[in-house]
C-alpha cells in the first residue's frame, strides 16, 4: 500500500478540517440545502483538483455525464466513499455518507451544469 507523502498528508487534514461532518443520512435521503451547497464545492473543487476543474479529465477520469452513463450508480458510490487501492483515488467515507455519495453521484451523471 501506497503512504501519502508528508505534503499529501498535510492536504488531506487540512481537507478533513475544512469540510463539515456529514450529517446523518440513508441511502436514498437527499442532503439538506446547506449541506448541499457544501457537496457541489466538494465536486467542484476537491474532486475537480484531479479529475479537472471542469471534470473533463486529469489525474483522474473523467466525470461528465456520458462518462459515467454506463456505471452503476452503486458502483461509482463504492469507488467515492472507498477510493481505488494503488491509485490517486483517495477514500472519502469519513468524510460523506452513503446518501451523500450518492447525490453527488446523481449531480454528475445529470451535469452540473444544468
Amino acid at each position: 500500500m501506497r503512504s501519502l507523502s508528508p505534503r499529501g498528508l498535510l492536504a488531506a487534514i487540512l481537507l478533513a478540517a475544512a469540510v463539515p461532518a456529514p450529517a446523518p443520512a440513508l441511502a436514498d435521503d437527499a442532503p439538506p440545502p446547506g449541506r448541499r451547497a457544501a457537496l457541489l464545492h466538494m465536486l467542484r473543487q476537491d474532486c475537480g483538483a484531479c479529475h479537472g476543474m471542469t471534470l473533463k479529465g486529469g489525474l483522474g477520469t473523467p466525470l461528465l455525464p456520458a462518462d459515467l452513463a454506463a456505471k452503476a450508480p452503486d458502483a461509482l458510490a463504492d469507488v467515492v466513499l472507498d477510493g481505488v487501492p494503488g491509485t490517486p483515488m483517495p477514500p472519502w467515507r469519513a468524510l460523506l455518507t452513503v446518501g451523500e455519495a450518492r447525490w453527488m453521484i446523481d449531480r454528475l451523471r445529470e451535469g452540473l451544469d444544468r
